[in-house]
């Protein structure tokens, strides 16, 4: 299976390779974390960011329970994980859930927002 390449969200944004492979992942991860000096916002207080970013990017079928046990503690895993869902991240374990289980809570969340608009 071929791996897309990993687009930063910086100012210009920053483009990882495929070619880098999960360690493109947990790269992408590092740079998303480093913030600009003086800027503070919730990364800053990421447990994710005291840890190996390696176990946020589990290869596939590898285990990404360390990683769930770290955000499990992070005071600002609601956060990391508002910023996933509203910025479609495919890869990675963010706020405690993997892209499967993100893209599951977004499918329940447009049913249920389609839902209520539908019986107003």
């Amino acid at each position: 299976m071929k791996e897309a390449a990993v687009t930063i969200l910086l100012n210009p944004p920053l483009q990882v390779p495929a070619e880098a492979g999960n360690g493109g992942s947990a790269l992408a991860l590092e740079l998303l974390l480093a913030t600009a000096p003086g800027v503070r916002d919730w990364r800053d207080e990421a447990l994710c960011s005291q840890t190996d970013p390696e176990a946020f990017f589990p290869h596939k079928g590898g285990s990404a329970a360390q990683a769930k046990r770290t955000c499990g503690r992070c005071p600002v895993r609601a956060d990391c994980l508002e910023y996933a869902l509203a910025n479609d991240e495919r890869f990675g374990i963010w706020g405690g859930l993997s892209a499967t289980e993100r893209r599951a809570l977004a499918s329940r969340t447009n049913n249920t927002t389609a839902s209520s608009e539908t019986e107003e």
